[in-house]
């Protein structure tokens, strides 16, 4: 995962409330495996629409209750894919939080009408490290989890996190007891 930095892009806008995981990354399309290669099935029916746009920039404006409905992770990985790295919500459903930033997408939790005015701006800046999202000369503060904010700033997924235990974990594998046949290699 690579590290956050700030992001400064031009918004796309889906200012619909209640989006869920179905509607971003539809179920005939959770086949594979590998989390590539998904952005081009991303509201795949609304995408069958006329009219419909949807820029592939690094920032996603959208309404109230994003990422309702099922747990897939497939969801955020289409949506990273697409090329977002910014998810800016009124509001987001808690599994769908925590599965974009599992996988280094940052979601933004701000009220209603900073949401509207964020999307009629030409561009966004977020940065990470002060918490703020700033446009047309006015600065919004956000709220995230500080463990959620290290781990994003430091580009860690929970492997990375294990992995900097590497000397403790291969400690309490030398020295923990062993009841009963050793069944493995030593």
């Amino acid at each position: 995962m690579e590290p956050f930095r700030t992001i400064v892009s031009r918004p796309s806008v889906l200012l619909r409330d209640d989006v869920d995981t179905d509607q971003i990354m539809p179920k005939q399309f959770l086949k594979r495996v590998e989390r590539t290669g998904f952005g081009q099935f991303l509201f795949y029916d609304w995408a069958q629409e006329e009219g419909w746009d949807l820029p592939r920039t690094q920032v996603l404006v959208t309404g109230r209750n994003f990422g309702c409905g099922s747990s897939r992770e497939h969801a955020p990985w289409g949506l990273e894919d697409y090329g977002f790295k910014v998810i800016i919500a009124e509001s987001f459903a808690d599994i769908f939080r925590t599965n974009c930033t599992k996988i280094g997408l940052l979601p933004i939790e701000l009220d209603r009408p900073t949401v509207e005015a964020i999307a009629q701006a030409d561009t966004v800046e977020v940065d990470l490290e002060a918490q703020e999202v700033r446009w047309d000369g006015k600065t919004a503060t956000f709220e995230i989890d500080p463990d959620t904010k290290h781990r994003l700033l430091n580009g860690l997924d929970d492997i990375a996190l294990t992995l900097q235990q590497a000397d403790a974990l291969e400690a309490y594998e030398r020295e923990r007891e062993r009841r009963g046949p050793v069944t493995t290699a030593l």
